[in-house]
């Protein structure tokens, strides 16, 4: 495995994080001015990188206030000014990408290429959802009750204020993406991202409110759920949560109890099937694509892979192969394959994980060690077979660099494998019989499956829902379902001439039959 010494970043951090720089973003948090502060540490270095101010309850509460003024004049302001705001935003991000990669790397401890993965989802996501907006809002026409005399139309109206829970892994990714069709929805947000990258949700705030946003359109909070997560669930209208899976049950009781909506993107244990047909090497490339972005620490990643018997043991040394000649290490450039994990309590899980599989018989074929040689907390990418149900890993989510292989001899015990998992967010299928390998896709209990690729495929295709079934969540992001979530859907039917009661001098009886006919004509007419 190549790897790279990260003693040249023992000195700082880029360039362009300037403490100045830094301070301008953390002075965004809806906090005040005596609150207590929060350090959080690089994971390449462990040297401290943000001061943050926490907020307390009491300013959760008077953000939502403030929100929550907002809203109206936002939820006034036309769809097409909203849309300039937001294509503009898309325009920034992509001009001022480098600050931002340099953020998620400084914070998450991922690799420039992961990093820009993210800017360019968040750039889909803004275009997206500005150009289409309009047409998933505007007033739509219903069938009515009866026919020509029953005038439906179908209504879009905002919650009001959305609050927004985003995760540590993909902090551009979940801080914006679930925003930005709320806003255009012409809802006001108060969000509260992971303290350990706040400041690159922050930079995604900065960057909204240059382009346009009314400043207290959306606001960031900073604490831990414990401390602010009642306040945040009591002033919001919508709750938007993307976490663990105990977190979001929580939530989802919460949601309940207040009857407001909510959309959770919670755990996986995603499963890759490589048919007997796959192209090897391609599959392999494929492999190390799903099981590594981030360090694996990725809702979608993969965890488990099913290979067909024909094809294993060449498919696993491919695969290991690739997995051991990958470029681990710090660099803020694009030169690294595989960064760093971003807390300790995550570097203590693998670890845990994986020792406890090879104590009870698993066979390591690549990696299954920590790197401290080159960072904190740095762990190599790993590929374990040999997994058995005793062990934590084998249906319990690592959420690290850590893969299981198992082989399968048919195409229905590949599925039931796959499905045997009370999670259900993501998915990959590898063949080169495309037709054959969609009805295997089909097949699989997980909420977006891709053929031939990781994640990327369903992920980018924004125009298509996104979520997890079973115990990975309820709800969609992307989609028209990403945005119309946020809103309230009003009925207006208005009735002319004549309704379902009888006009005067017309027993009801007599009007029972009259109806009776005109359904039947209806129905030989073939009218819905």
């Amino acid at each position: 495995m190549t790897t790279t010494n990260t003693s040249h970043l023992q000195a700082g951090l880029p360039t362009s994080l300037t403490p100045a720089r830094l301070a301008r973003l953390a002075a965004q948090v809806a906090a005040g001015t005596r609150a207590q502060r929060v350090t959080t540490t690089s994971p390449y270095t462990g040297a401290p990188l943000a001061d943050l101010p926490i907020s307390t309850p009491g300013d959760v509460q008077d953000a939502f206030a403030r929100a929550r003024a907002a809203q109206a004049g936002w939820a006034a302001t036309p769809v097409a000014d909203r849309k300039r705001i937001m294509l503009r935003f898309h325009d920034l991000v992509l001009q001022r990408q480098e600050e931002a990669l340099d953020l998620m790397q400084a914070e998450s401890g991922k690799t420039r290429r992961d990093a820009f993965l993210e800017v360019s989802d968040i750039a889909i996501t803004a275009r997206y959802y500005a150009r289409s907006a309009r047409r998933l809002l505007s007033p739509k026409r219903r069938k009515g009750a009866i026919p020509m005399l029953t005038h439906t139309t179908e209504l879009h109206h905002p919650k009001g204020v959305v609050t927004v829970i985003s995760p540590w892994n993909y902090p551009l990714s979940m801080a914006a993406s679930d925003a930005i069709p709320a806003l255009m929805a012409g809802n006001a947000v108060v969000q509260k991202p992971d303290t350990q990258t706040a400041l690159t949700a922050l930079w995604a705030l900065a960057l909204m409110r240059e382009a346009g946003l009314p400043p207290d359109v959306w606001q960031m909070v900073v604490g831990r759920g414990s401390s602010i997560g009642d306040a945040l669930m009591a002033g919001g209208d919508y709750m938007m949560f993307t976490g663990s899976t105990a977190s979001g049950r929580q939530i989802a009781r919460d949601a309940g109890e207040r009857l407001i909506g909510a959309s959770l993107e919670l755990g996986g244990k995603n499963a890759m099937v490589v048919l007997a047909d796959a192209d090897i090497e391609k599959a392999a490339a494929g492999a190390v694509a799903a099981c590594f972005p981030s360090a694996g620490q990725l809702c979608v990643s993969i965890e488990r892979l099913y290979v067909a018997d024909e094809i294993h043991d060449a498919f696993v040394t491919a695969f290991a192969d690739r997995a051991r000649a990958m470029r681990l290490g710090a660099a803020y450039d694009f030169s690294m394959d595989m960064g760093s994990l971003t807390t300790p309590s995550q570097l203590e899980t693998v670890s845990s994980h994986v020792d406890d599989a090879v104590s009870k018989g698993a066979t390591v074929l690549a990696g299954g060690k920590a790197r401290p040689d080159l960072g904190p907390l740095f762990y190599e990418p790993t590929i374990l077979t040999d997994v058995t149900p005793e062990m934590t890993l084998f249906d319990h989510e690592t959420f690290g660099p850590v893969v299981s292989v198992y082989r399968y001899r048919s195409a229905d015990e590949a599925v039931a494998m796959a499905n045997a998992t009370p999670y259900g967010l993501n998915a990959s299928v590898w063949g080169c019989n495309g037709t054959e390998a969609r009805k295997v896709a089909a097949r699989l209990h997980a909420g977006t499956v891709n053929v031939n690729e990781a994640f990327a495929a369903a992920w980018g295709s924004i125009d298509a829902p996104m979520g997890g079934m079973g115990d990975s969540g309820l709800g969609r992001r992307h989609g028209a379902d990403g945005l119309l979530k946020y809103t309230e859907a009003q009925t207006v039917a208005h009735q002319r001439l004549q309704g379902f009661t009888p006009p005067s001098r017309v027993e009801h009886e007599q009007w029972a039959r009259i109806l009776t006919r005109a359904f039947k004509t209806l129905r030989a007419l073939g009218v819905r």
